[in-house]
């Protein structure tokens, strides 16, 4: 390949590599359902349900990436800039 469309290419994959679903996310970490099950103390039919959802708690969501290792961080974007949104950061310890 050209170095131009090797450049092109590298961007693509992070492109594609930085947006992804729950599921495709457990696979890219080489996680099983089962796997991510013990860690959440769960069935590994609840951990299916909850990669199928399209809304959940953000607490939910935030266990889910905490269990695969990750911390869960939300972004507002604007025009102008981004904003991360701390409310959300200690939801745990205030309940």
């Amino acid at each position: 390949m050209k170095p131009a469309a090797r450049k092109k290419a590298a961007a693509k994959t992070r492109e594609l590599l930085s947006v992804m679903p729950l599921q495709e996310l457990r696979h890219a970490r080489n996680l099983s359902q089962e796997q991510l099950a013990q860690t959440l103390s769960v069935r590994q039919a609840a951990v299916s349900k909850l990669e199928k959802r399209t809304d959940m708690y953000i607490s939910t969501l935030r266990n889910f990436i905490k269990a695969m290792g990750g911390d869960l961080e939300i972004i507002a974007k604007f025009p102008d800039g981004a904003v991360q949104i701390n409310q959300f950061e200690d939801i745990e310890t205030k309940t």
